[in-house]
């Protein structure tokens, strides 16, 4: 069953009224404590330290969050939001289950490769965040894998992919992800071997020939 995130997703305490400077001070608050994550971990990361590098006084910060885990949350929930806006922008143009599924892949890794740093992070540090946002982010992760079983269930559908059981189409959804999150974890070695696009050529290649085999 597909994952509405607007369902799940988590209201974050603020005293501002308008929405529209909530968005724009959290997107400060977001990109200064993922430095500060990154670099420093979440735990030893103070509050005072995100506002000073977003710019706030600590007593603006505690107007749009109230507390430090509220900001982890929105990091996570960043991160995947960006995920899901670059594959649905790779899909939107594609006519065939093929192309989507060869672009989706190549718009997915390519975000894997930009925001490594940021799937480290939330591996590390999502076990800080209370056990309902935890769920929360476990079910963005599903909601990116759900991209994949989709236009896959599509293609088999339509035939241009061979025909597969619901359990093999999200076993190879989830192998997808997982090969963002390798790119990012295994970088020790895999990027002194590949480029992004060698990585993307090779294992675009590997899927697709593996959902056409019979």
């Amino acid at each position: 069953m597909a994952i509405n995130p607007e369902q799940t997703r988590k209201s974050i305490p603020t005293l501002v009224k308008n929405p529209d400077l909530v968005r724009e001070k959290r997107t400060q608050l977001v990109d200064a404590a993922v430095r500060l994550f990154i670099s420093k971990g979440f735990h030893q990361t103070t509050t005072r330290e995100i506002a000073k590098a977003a710019g706030f006084s600590i007593g603006t910060l505690y107007e749009y969050i109230a507390s430090k885990e509220d900001v982890l949350y929105l990091v996570c929930d960043a991160i995947h939001d960006e995920m899901q806006s670059q594959m649905d922008e790779a899909i939107r143009t594609r006519s065939s289950a093929r192309d989507s599924l060869s672009e989706s892949i190549a718009a997915y890794l390519r975000v894997c490769d930009r925001m490594q740093d940021s799937i480290l992070l939330i591996y590390r540090e999502t076990a800080s965040l209370i056990p309902d946002s935890q769920q929360y982010v476990l079910q963005n992760e599903a909601r990116i894998t759900e991209v994949f079983e989709r236009i896959i269930g599509d293609g088999v559908a339509s035939g241009d992919f061979v025909a597969r059981e619901s359990k093999a189409i999200q076993l190879m959804a989830h192998n997808i992800v997982v090969l963002g999150h390798m790119w990012a974890f295994r970088r020790w070695f895999l990027h002194e071997v590949f480029t992004i696009d060698d990585y993307i050529e090779q294992q675009t290649s590997l899927i697709m020939g593996e959902m056409t085999k019979d």
